[in-house]
């Protein structure tokens, strides 16, 4: 017997039959899923210090359990001493079995170690159904040791869903168990 993450089986058993009764959907095909999760770290200072891209790529790797990419420059800005092709972040891109544990990991473990978190802001949405979460530490995930840690930094994590509005993907994802503030 094979190996399904939590969130899999909790989709395809109540999710899908959730949204289906609250919009109204007529095949099941239609119903939103979240496709890809892709965490994303800017690392500005990497111009000057070139470890700094390494030690982004192993944290992303570590959190993740998938090897991390570098992103590089399009195009040379003088003000930044930047140059074309250089490495200036790193981002990594989740799916299927993958994302599913990242998910989980970040509702049950890592969100609840924000200092006084309340919920996530609602207002992440791009209007195509995609959802947008800005984290200010990487040191909220229990795979980072704190004393390896060079310098605190922040990351974006974009969660892409096949929904077609904002509302049902803030219903797909508050099903999954992100916890969405309160009005």
């Amino acid at each position: 017997m094979a190996y399904t993450p939590r969130l899999k089986e909790e989709y395809k058993s109540k999710i899908i039959a959730a949204l289906t009764e609250e919009f109204g959907y007529k095949n099941v095909m239609q119903v939103p899923q979240l496709k890809k999760i892709v965490l994303s770290k800017g690392v500005g200072a990497a111009v000057a210090d070139k470890k700094l891209i390494d030690y982004a790529l192993e944290e992303l790797t570590t959190i993740t359990g998938q090897k991390a990419i570098a992103t590089i420059s399009k195009k040379d800005v003088a003000t930044f001493k930047l140059r074309k092709g250089m490495p200036i972040g790193a981002k990594v891109t989740l799916r299927g079995e993958k994302m599913y544990e990242f998910l989980d990991r970040l509702i049950t473990t890592a969100l609840p170690r924000v200092r006084d978190f309340n919920g996530i802001k609602a207002t992440g949405f791009d209007g195509r159904g995609n959802y947008n979460l800005g984290v200010v530490e990487q040191i909220i995930f229990p795979e980072i040791d704190i004393d390896k840690v060079n310098k605190i930094s922040g990351m974006d994590i974009t969660f892409v869903t096949s929904a077609d509005t904002d509302k049902e993907a803030k219903s797909l994802l508050t099903e999954l168990g992100l916890p969405f503030q309160k009005n």
